[in-house]
């Protein structure tokens, strides 16, 4: 029995699967009309593959009807028959808020007009004092425009924010907040300034000689204030055509009162604002015109609006007394050489960044460096790093930096012109 048993369990084994039972499996939960839909399926992909090629590119892909509804001669035809408008100026409006206001326009060179609208136009749309496109024929106002601005005065916003910030500049603590004062503290608290009933400064003047932290300082202004940051260099004001420098200061300006606050950084400002005189040849008048048109939006008729003025000069004696009188020019600091507490700042500002050992004397390395500039320290510790480089080591020591101070403070004396220029201011 046991034997029988044995040989009963042993004949029952696992049969492979044969070609009818996979055919049974693959048909196994299909409807009676799978295989046709599919077949349905991948017809339509193919008839919708063959209407593509045929029509080209889809409506939707480019916004055009499809090529085979093209019509380019019309096209052209219509092109050609639409007149290109004229520029002009809508220099008044009458009856304004009426049903059938009328415009007065002024085409240069022409005339002026008194116009209606086009059909395109809302009488929301149009201001008095804005440029607008005309039609050559009735003179209807087709198009308002927006401002004439050179792009070249636009290209002198600051988009991105420099990386520097108050902390990066040492030595002018003093300088810091009186600055601050001017630019910050009318922005984040005006009501100060109106409870005492006077006008905040609108306009500063940084002077100093070369390297003591002025274009650095306007540029950490530039990081710390949400106001657009106008930049100018004076030399780019310096045009060759009569009345080109003048223009763009008025657009420069113009520029500055579109925006809710705005700061004017003019650097260099002794390239334009030089002392008026007269060489008898008439070199000089077409700077002295940019220099007056500056001194008209600083303080002329018309109100300069939230606009702050910052001007850096290394030669204040040669600016002209119109541009430096209080009202245009109402604040000046002097960013004079640092101390010995600023040199020690300015040199753990610089070593900040590089890889120093521990326990470096930098007021011992500041008091070997008298009568220097913030640009003469930074060499110093640029310095330091070369001489760390060549002795090919990681770190640097105290002894790179006294090399360092042998080489630029004393081996490049006869290049300073700090003397020179301490004279001037």
């Amino acid at each position: 029995m046991a034997g029988d048993s044995e040989t009963g369990t042993g004949s029952k084994s696992t049969k492979p699967l044969d070609a009818g039972d996979i055919q049974l499996l693959r048909s196994y939960g299909l409807g009676p009309y799978s295989n046709r839909i599919k077949q349905l399926e991948k017809e339509i992909e193919e008839c919708t593959k063959n209407i593509d090629e045929l029509v080209g590119v889809r409506e939707l892909d480019t916004g055009l009807a499809a090529p085979s509804s093209w019509d380019l001669v019309a096209d052209k035809q219509a092109m050609q028959e639409e007149q290109p408008l004229q520029v002009a100026r809508c220099t008044k409006i009458i009856d304004e808020g009426a049903e059938r206001a009328k415009y007065v326009i002024n085409i240069r060179q022409i005339a002026k007009y008194v116009v209606g609208l086009g059909e395109r136009v809302a009488p929301t749309d149009i201001e008095e004092g804005m440029r607008v496109g005309v039609d050559r024929n009735k003179f209807q106002i087709q198009l308002p425009l927006p401002p004439r601005i050179d792009p070249s005065v636009t290209m002198m916003t600051v988009e991105e924010k420099p990386d520097v910030t108050y902390a990066d500049i040492g030595g002018v603590k003093e300088q810091i907040e009186r600055i601050r004062e001017v630019v910050e503290l009318p922005l984040l608290h005006p009501e100060r300034f109106i409870e005492l009933g006077i006008d905040p400064p609108k306009g500063v003047l940084l002077y100093g000689p070369p390297g003591t932290g002025k274009t650095l300082l306007a540029r950490a202004v530039a990081n710390r204030t949400d106001a657009t940051f106008i930049r100018v260099i004076g030399s780019e004001l310096v045009q060759k055509y009569v009345g080109e420098g003048a223009r763009m200061v008025r657009e420069l300006f113009q520029l500055a009162r579109s925006k809710r606050a705005a700061i004017v950084f003019f650097d260099e400002v002794d390239a334009i604002g030089g002392a008026r005189y007269d060489d008898g040849q008439g070199g000089d008048n077409e700077v002295q015109r940019t220099m007056l048109e500056i001194v008209n939006q600083l303080d002329g008729f018309d109100a300069r609006g939230n606009i702050k003025v910052l001007m850096a000069t290394n030669r204040p004696d040669t600016l002209d007394p119109a541009l430096l009188r209080p009202g245009r020019l109402d604040r000046k600091i002097e960013f004079s050489l640092p101390d010995l507490e600023g040199r020690t700042s300015i040199l753990r500002i610089h070593s900040r960044s590089m890889n120093c050992e521990r326990g470096i004397r930098f007021e011992l390395l500041a008091r070997l460096c008298p009568n220097t500039t913030g640009a003469d320290l930074r060499s110093v510790c640029t310095e330091a790093g070369m001489f760390a480089i060549r002795a090919r080591r990681k770190t640097v020591c105290e002894q790179d930096f006294l090399d360092a101070i042998n080489k630029v403070i004393r081996g490049y004396a006869k290049f300073s012109a700090t003397g020179r220029y301490m004279v001037y201011n």
